[in-house]
């Protein structure tokens, strides 16, 4: 039997049906393949630690995922003298530090700083304080103003800090505050950056007419000096032979004994007491503002965080009403 075309035709339109069929089912095997083979790879890559040669540990309280360079980092301890009774002073001192955002790259502790507990009542709040936050360094001193508490702050400090595994040094910045001082910790790490990490003593210069840093002290309202600084204080004889006396004054007087100090800065007027009432030693609130100081009562703190806006950040809920 003879075939023609048309016949040949329609034999060969079947196989390659049956053809196109299953290079099709061929194709979908292997995508479904594909794709379980590229969900099985993200997973495992999920799973590996994705490193850049920095520690995996974040290092930072303020840290975006990003990394930062060592010339960025910025470690400050802000130890706030106060009393062990000022139970109120200190909680609210944590809402106004607990709220402020520092920049990436940054730490900083704020810790509370007295001496040895001395009555029961504190044994057991003080205790309780530390077990909510762990932010309270107790000395050992009998409590005093100008009789070597600060001595006794920053000369304990090396010892205190002084884990293996823990950066070295632990702060580049030590600061002593009161506890009716406002500090704004961002504006204090700008002024920090280009500044020295070493021999640095930095704050306001007394007296109040003076902008020279190398000719008296820093004001006892927040100074602020370099780790080296604490460890020359623990090891040097200077201090110990001279402890008594306005605290701020003395400190520099160890600081012009021992020629330390070598990098100072004047923070003046970025660092001022409040402005009322009106004095030689201070100027209206501003926005180039570090710190503010004699906040002695809730009426000055109030006018001082509403100039600076501290509750711009305050998210809206159907839970309050803030007008």
């Amino acid at each position: 039997m003879r075939y023609t075309p048309r016949s040949k035709g329609k034999k060969l339109i079947i196989p390659s049906f049956f053809f196109i069929i299953a290079t099709c089912l061929l194709a979908f095997i292997n995508e479904i393949r594909f794709d379980s083979l590229l969900s099985f790879g993200r997973c495992a890559l999920s799973n590996v630690p994705m490193t850049n040669g920095s520690s995996e540990t974040p290092l930072l309280s303020s840290s975006s995922s990003s990394s930062s360079s060592n010339d960025d980092e910025i470690r400050i301890l802000i130890g706030i003298l106060t009393l062990p009774d000022q139970y109120p002073r200190r909680h609210f001192l944590r809402m106004i530090y607990g709220t402020q955002a520092v920049p990436d790259g940054v730490k900083i502790d704020v810790m509370f700083v007295f001496c040895n507990l001395s009555k029961e009542d504190q044994k057991v709040l003080v205790a309780l304080e530390i077990m909510r936050y762990d932010d309270i360094i107790i000395l050992n001193c009998n409590e005093n103003m100008n009789k070597g508490k600060t001595y006794t702050y920053f000369s304990s400090l090396p010892d205190l800090f002084n884990e293996t595994d823990s950066p070295n040094p632990p702060y580049h910045y030590i600061m002593k505050a009161d506890d009716d001082t406002y500090i704004r910790l961002e504006s204090l790490v700008t002024s920090l950056r280009p500044l020295p990490r070493e021999d640095l003593y930095y704050g306001y210069v007394i007296p109040c007419q003076s902008m020279d840093p190398f000719v008296h002290y820093m004001s006892g309202m927040g100074y602020l000096v370099s780790w080296d600084i604490a460890v020359w204080l623990k090891d040097s004889d200077i201090p110990k032979k001279h402890l008594e006396g306005p605290e701020d004054k003395v400190f520099g007087d160890w600081m012009k004994e021992g020629r330390r100090g070598k990098n100072r800065f004047n923070a003046k007027w970025s660092i001022y007491n409040f402005p009322e009432p009106p004095t030689k030693c201070t100027h209206a609130l501003w926005p180039d503002t570090i710190a503010v100081h004699l906040l002695k009562n809730q009426e000055k703190w109030i006018r001082t965080l509403n100039y600076f806006n501290v509750t711009r950040n305050l998210k809206p809920s159907k839970l309050y009403h803030i007008p």
